[in-house]
């Protein structure tokens, strides 16, 4: 009997014997497709640790406007997610349809950004940031998402750019 549950324990697959993985972090906000701008940085965090934001809006170049919504999420070990959800300002901030980032051609908008919700105290509503958006073209998939913001949001300072961003910045 020893030997029997010692073989059964033996053949449990090892996901079984790891420690479980947190809840899904979506950042749940509407969405809405054929948005002139949009963005995700990869898939919502299932592990311990990690960060993933997503978004989307309008802009206006000939009038220099813009609207939106972007959240972040953010996750470290023990502790609960922080979040974060962004209201785009009404003014554009800059827009390129020829911009070069990661020594690729593309479309690059820059839009102001405003707490509106926060799981994050130190990260109160109403600090404003910056969010540049950058969407290669051509062929190529470079694509960029950065987070600037003051020292009070530090933690959500954040530049993804990896083959799991995508992009788009086509303005209305």
């Amino acid at each position: 009997m020893v030997v029997a549950t010692a073989l059964a324990a033996l053949a449990l697959p090892l996901s079984s014997l790891a420690a479980p993985s947190r809840r899904p972090a979506y950042c749940t906000i509407a969405t809405v497709n054929d948005s002139p701008w949009g963005f995700h940085t990869g898939q919502p965090i299932t592990g311990a640790t990690g960060s993933y934001a997503h978004g989307h809006g309008n802009f206006k170049p000939s009038s220099h406007t813009a609207s939106g919504i972007m959240c972040q999420v953010n996750r470290a070990r023990n502790t609960p997610d922080r979040q974060i959800i962004l209201a785009v300002d009404h003014r554009l901030v800059y827009y390129s349809h020829t911009a070069k980032m990661w020594g690729v051609p593309g479309n690059l908008v820059k839009l102001g950004v405003k707490v509106r919700k926060s799981t994050d105290p130190s990260c109160p509503v109403g600090t404003a940031g910056q969010v540049t958006i950058f969407a290669s073209y051509n062929g190529v998939h470079q694509d960029s998402v950065q987070f600037s913001f003051p020292a009070a949001c530090k933690s959500h300072r954040h530049l993804y750019h990896s083959p799991s961003v995508v992009t788009n910045v086509e303005p209305s």
